[in-house]
């Protein structure tokens, strides 16, 4: 009689462990669906998906917690670009004209962080200002620092600039406009949907 109630209780135990771990699943399918659907709507979906992935189980399919990982992962990505062009400045044999291009990147990136780290802090906030006039805010912020990355690719068109440091700069500026880019598309989304 006791092996028999040991048994229906571990008979019990097997299938609510299945139970949960079904829901559990289903729960992560719906926050990859999400990513995945939200992703479909930028400007780079393959870069979106690597990128946020990973972050959905965080996100649990919220608008809101979307646009504040994105502009999050921006900031992040542009302190790192900032870094590794900062570092180009100091490799022999640059022109004067080069390392002026790579200083004035680097300020546009440094203005690039300061935006993005108040779109970040304001998207915390919760307090003071309308909803519409914090999400203006955000928008206008987050525009900005995508506006700070073309300028700094304009000082490097030209026949002035070696290839390979136009291409070293090119590959950091493109990773993080993109990423603002589709922050700026949660952003926009989540402001329009809260």
């Amino acid at each position: 009689m006791t092996a028999l109630l040991i048994l229906i209780h571990l008979a019990t135990l097997l299938n609510s462990s299945l139970a949960i771990r079904k829901l559990l699943g289903t729960q992560m399918n719906i926050e990859t669906e999400f990513i995945r659907t939200s992703c479909g709507t930028t400007t780079d979906p393959g870069l979106c998906m690597t990128t946020f992935s990973g972050y959905a189980s965080e996100i649990q399919a919220s608008p809101k917690l979307l646009a504040r990982t994105a502009l999050s992962v921006s900031l992040n990505t542009t302190r790192s670009a900032s870094t590794v062009i900062a570092k180009l400045s100091k490799s022999h044999g640059l022109t004067p004209k080069e390392i002026a291009a790579i200083r004035d990147c680097v300020e546009e990136l440094k203005d690039s962080v300061d935006e993005l780290k108040r779109a970040c802090d304001e998207m915390g906030s919760g307090g003071g200002k309308s909803f519409e006039l914090r999400m203006s805010d955000i928008q206008t912020w987050v525009s900005a620092a995508l506006t700070d990355e073309d300028t700094c690719m304009d000082g490097f068109s030209g026949k002035y600039v070696n290839g390979n440091l136009k291409t070293t700069v090119r590959r950091q500026i493109v990773e993080v406009a993109h990423l603002i880019s589709i922050a700026l598309t949660f952003v926009n989304h989540y402001a329009a949907h809260p």
